[in-house]
């Protein structure tokens, strides 16, 4: 699922990327006046753009609002982890485990954080209410995670599915690939710790008990897994289907309007000139402002739950 998301938001990506700059490549220094119109005795002039200019114009700033989006979620995801991590009070390292932090906390947590360089990270009431077999258990649970640097993958599906929203399947993809890994990981730990089944078993419930309801992060596909049913998910065939769809409309745009797209205007300051201007950077620009704004509200909606935990606070 992963691969597939990644797939389709490098092309996601490459398409607003390539709109942006056949947008901006189409557009044509002239030195009369393009076309203006007189307001209050003052002459407001704007380019003159045909009709190719005007579709890929719209590309365009779909992609610009797309990469936009991107970029500030990105910024507001790394500002939000660094200051996630910052309020971990660590007290040391786990006696026999010294790849793992204990954190003072009072809630029995366990899970990975960091991009690059992930870390493990346990709460000390964590190693008071489990069995060493239950602790080895949850800990290769999470070293899973660190090793295949699921924190990245997640980060990487919340931000583009948010931000390449004329891909529908992406964020479906992204959060199935936060269902999946749950399992790779509960897998992971049955094959490299002794206690197996029982002992992760053991320790989710321990969880349950401990937590308040809905904290503790076992999902009723995880206790099927763990009892040997195997999960059953198919790949979102229409919604797959419209996200080509959509990715190849916007090439087939880029590719038959780049040529014959035309905006004529001068390099004068936008839109108040006695002279033209360039109006297609401005509606870039606008396109980036717009993606500030909706990235205000809802950027960090991800960041609910820290990637790769098993008990959720």
């Amino acid at each position: 699922m992963f691969t597939l998301a990644v797939v389709l938001g490098v092309a996601g990506v490459g398409a607003a990327a390539a709109a942006i700059v056949a947008a901006v490549g189409s557009v044509h220094r002239v030195a009369a006046s393009s076309a203006g119109v007189d307001v209050v005795g003052v002459r407001l002039s704007y380019p003159r753009l045909n009709g190719a200019e005007w579709a890929l114009l719209t590309a365009a700033f779909l992609g610009a609002t797309a990469l936009s989006i991107a970029l500030v979620a990105f910024v507001k995801q790394r500002t939000a982890y660094r200051r996630f991590i910052s309020r971990l009070q660590i007290v040391g390292e786990l006696d026999g485990h010294r790849s793992a932090r204990v954190i003072a906390d009072p809630a029995p947590q366990a899970f990975c954080a960091g991009y690059l360089r992930p870390k493990v990270y346990v709460s000390r009431r964590t190693v008071e209410l489990l069995t060493p077999p239950e602790l080895d258990a949850v800990l290769a649970h999470e070293h899973h995670h660190r090793r295949v640097r699921d924190p990245l993958r997640f980060a990487f599906g919340r931000v583009f599915g948010q931000a390449l929203f004329f891909i529908p399947a992406l964020r479906a993809l992204s959060e199935r690939y936060a269902d999946e890994a749950e399992l790779h990981a509960d897998h992971a730990a049955v094959r490299e710790t002794r206690g197996g089944v029982a002992a992760l078993a053991s320790a989710l419930l321990v969880f349950e008990q401990s937590s308040a309801p809905g904290v503790a992060g076992i999902s009723p596909e995880r206790a099927d897994s763990l009892l040997g049913q195997a999960a059953s998910w198919r790949v979102p065939g229409r919604m797959l289907t419209r996200s080509v769809g959509m990715l190849s409309s916007i090439v087939l745009v880029v590719w038959q309007t780049s040529g014959i797209a035309s905006a004529q205007a001068s390099l004068n300051l936008p839109i108040v000139s006695s002279r033209p201007c360039i109006m297609v950077l401005a509606v870039l620009a606008l396109g980036v402002w717009l993606a500030m704004a909706l990235c205000r509200a809802g950027a960090l909606e991800g960041l609910r739950r820290v990637p790769g935990v098993i008990v959720r606070g």
